[in-house]
């Protein structure tokens, strides 16, 4: 395991993240030349449509492309002062669910269902206390539980997931993933298939737990709503790439690329006069074994021809200083584009 000199280095650094699958049909560029950080107590969210790139970087955050053998993961990813790509497994296994965890898109599906919820909390603990036994393990599972808004915690402990309702199960799996209070939270779309009540409390739950512990949290999602709520960063994702990222204030206020700019008119507003149709992005997201050329979003950017028809030929890099963007148009052109024709619109 790399180990280096860190004072200035950000609590979570990913430096030029790749990772590809080989398939029969070809490789698969899943994430491509992601870079970016976070700080401890912050929350990032990470934006875009399925198959952009969100769920694969935070797998590979966590190691779990390792039991791949079609994966490749290159790039650094770094975790205070442990370079995670290069480490070994064991060395990545301990950090798992210790230092670092996750909570899945779907509970049901995350939890074993020959296991009572309360006994994969404890095995959870004790996999990082090896010294503690089951009974201070017990005593920890079911205050976690407690502590997530699980009612009468004690005897929820000898339910099984299927017993729970859905919002019941995804508080469960967020005690199983703060039972070792980790500095690194990952929730990926936390509030999926829930109403909307519980999505709030599930969102409200996962702030206050963070000031709590202080963790650091990655909000993976393609609900902007979501990301407005908690994240003080927005990374925008599209085809594997980082194309936006910035001060999610700056990002919701300005955003400057033209994929950010159909996502956010996609989105129902509550502030302005109720319009009979949303405006979904047109088009449909690109293949990841066959991208296009030039600026993957090209083919559905209203706006591509005019940079000279550099979109069509040439891959944009990432630009700015705290506000970064992918995209061929000039700085000044995007701003009169979001003033006059989009920001209307919205």
């Amino acid at each position: 395991m790399s180990i280096g000199a860190t004072n200035a280095r950000p609590f979570l650094e990913i430096k030029d993240l790749a990772v590809r699958f080989e398939t029969d049909d070809g490789i698969v560029q899943a994430v491509s030349g992601s870079t970016f950080s976070l700080e401890a107590g912050q929350t990032l969210g990470i934006v875009g449509e399925s198959g952009s790139g969100k769920s694969v970087t935070s797998l590979a955050i966590l190691g779990l492309h390792r039991t791949r053998s079609n994966a490749k993961v290159s790039g650094e990813i770094w975790l205070e002062d442990q370079e995670l790509v290069t480490a070994t497994d064991e060395d990545v296994r301990k950090l798992r669910g210790g230092k670092m965890a996750m909570i899945f898109q779907d509970p049901l599906s995350a939890m074993h269902p020959y296991f009572t919820v309360g006994s994969q909390i404890v095995e959870a603990y004790r996999v990082h206390h090896p010294g503690v036994n089951k009974k201070v393990a017990r005593e920890r599972a079911i205050d976690m539980l407690a502590r997530v808004g699980i009612p009468q915690p004690e005897r929820r402990f000898n339910d099984y997931g299927h017993q729970f309702s859905g919002g019941m199960r995804q508080r469960a799996m967020i005690a199983m993933a703060l039972v070792n209070d980790p500095k690194l939270l990952i929730a990926d779309e936390p509030t999926t298939a829930l109403d909307v009540t519980v999505q709030a409390q599930i969102l409200d739950l996962i702030r206050d737990l963070q000031e709590e512990f202080h963790s650091a949290v990655i909000m993976i999602t393609h609900d902007l709503g979501v990301v407005a709520e908690l994240a003080d960063d927005v990374l925008v994702m599209y085809g594997g790439k980082v194309i936006e990222k910035g001060a999610a204030l700056e990002v919701f206020q300005n955003p400057q690329h033209p994929y950010t700019w159909g996502l956010l008119g996609s989105m129902p507003r509550l502030d302005r006069e109720v319009r009979e149709r949303l405006n979904p992005v047109k088009g449909s997201p690109p293949s990841l074994i066959n991208l296009p050329d030039g600026c993957a979003f090209h083919p559905r950017c209203p706006y591509a021809g005019r940079n000279g028809n550099r979109s069509f030929t040439e891959v944009p890099e990432l630009r700015g200083d705290a506000h970064k963007v992918a995209c061929h148009l000039p700085s000044e052109d995007r701003n009169k584009i979001f003033q006059e024709e989009v920001l209307p619109n919205l």
